[in-house]
């Protein structure tokens, strides 16, 4: 059978089109892509990440490592990224700094921001001025997820003297933020001693007595979520016997009041890091571990102690609830970073 030229060229077109559709319907989408590890940024050191997701959003809020040769740790501000699509990842610059709080002196460690009833509670570790020495968590609030954040107390939600079993006078740093189903509000921070209270309904106050939770090897940098009906406490572990970085390790319990039962290690260090921090989320139909390392270089200034680099990976469920270790192998994957205006 013969074809003219002009419908022989209308059919190719025709089938061209139904091809790429097809490839295009077999693709899979951003949020099915499974290219990790990667960062969620390549021109700024940040930390201690902390996963919120608002509707179709995913925020992670960042230390931001600024130290210069010799430094061990310069930070002063709070950090957001924000993504849609695991893809690509909007910076939207400072939230606080850590001058916000006119009580506390310097060092704008580690945070988490939770929303409640519409609005958005970030809960920080810096150092108190001398009135009451030594570290403490701040509370700050915005009705926005990207800020700016205002102090909500006018001081600090927790001091040193507030947990005298301890050991030193940095144990109350990185808190972590959870709202049960039952709408009550817990917050659990510690370093060397893990803590957890239950915070009043306005958010800027301890309600009862603070508990002691330590688990095995419990250095820093606790985690608190749930999945179905168990809870998890993930968090930056050491054995101090054979171990001379920190991994990340968990524990789960039955309620947020415990018991916790030890599970193990979920990772291994991160490269040339000494520290490392576990956030973790679910977002659209799929569990991600953020945690940060010390292998970015930007320029001529290489990842170190005082600049790490948060990065991304799946996170997998075994069928009793337990967590797949994670692989942190090295790959660069395809997110992009950029700048609000871009």
């Amino acid at each position: 059978m013969k074809m003219a030229w002009g419908g022989l060229t209308i059919f190719l077109l025709a089938l061209s089109a139904l091809s790429a559709a097809a490839v295009r319907a077999q693709a899979p989408g951003p949020e099915q892509e499974q290219s990790f590890p990667t960062r969620i940024a390549y021109d700024t050191f940040t930390a201690d990440p902390a996963p919120l997701v608002v509707g179709d959003t995913l925020y992670v809020y960042v230390g931001h490592d600024e130290a210069g040769e010799g430094e061990m740790f310069n930070m002063n501000d709070w950090l957001v990224y924000s993504t849609t699509d695991m893809r690509h990842w909007t910076a939207h610059g400072p939230v606080m700094h850590v001058a916000d709080f006119k009580w506390a002196k310097k060092d704008a460690w580690a945070s988490q921001v939770i929303e409640k009833d519409g609005r958005y509670w970030l809960y920080a570790a810096v150092e108190h001025d001398d009135t009451h020495p030594g570290k403490a968590i701040g509370v700050a609030v915005s009705d926005s997820p990207t800020g700016p954040f205002r102090d909500a107390k006018g001081a600090a939600l927790i001091t040193n003297e507030m947990t005298p079993r301890g050991t030193h006078s940095w144990e109350d740093i990185d808190p972590t933020v959870f709202i049960d189903t039952d709408g009550s509000s817990w917050i659990a921070w510690g370093n060397r001693q893990c803590y957890i209270a239950k915070l009043v309904p306005d958010m800027t106050g301890i309600d009862g007595p603070i508990t002691e939770i330590t688990p095995p090897h419990f250095e820093e940098g606790p985690w608190l979520h749930r999945r179905g009906e168990t809870y998890y406490l993930t968090y930056a572990s050491l054995d101090r016997r054979t171990q001379s970085d920190e991994h990340i390790s968990y524990a789960t319990a039955p309620s947020i009041r415990g018991p916790w039962t030890y599970r193990g290690l979920l990772t291994g260090a991160g490269r040339n890091s000494f520290t490392i921090h576990p956030g973790i989320v679910e977002f659209r139909g799929h569990w991600y571990l953020f945690a940060h390392d010390a292998g970015l270089r930007i320029g001529g200034r290489k990842g170190a102690l005082g600049r790490r680099s948060v990065r991304v990976f799946p996170l997998e469920y075994n069928a009793d609830g337990t967590m797949q270790p994670i692989d942190q192998s090295d790959y660069p994957g395809p997110m992009i970073a950029r700048k609000e205006n871009e």
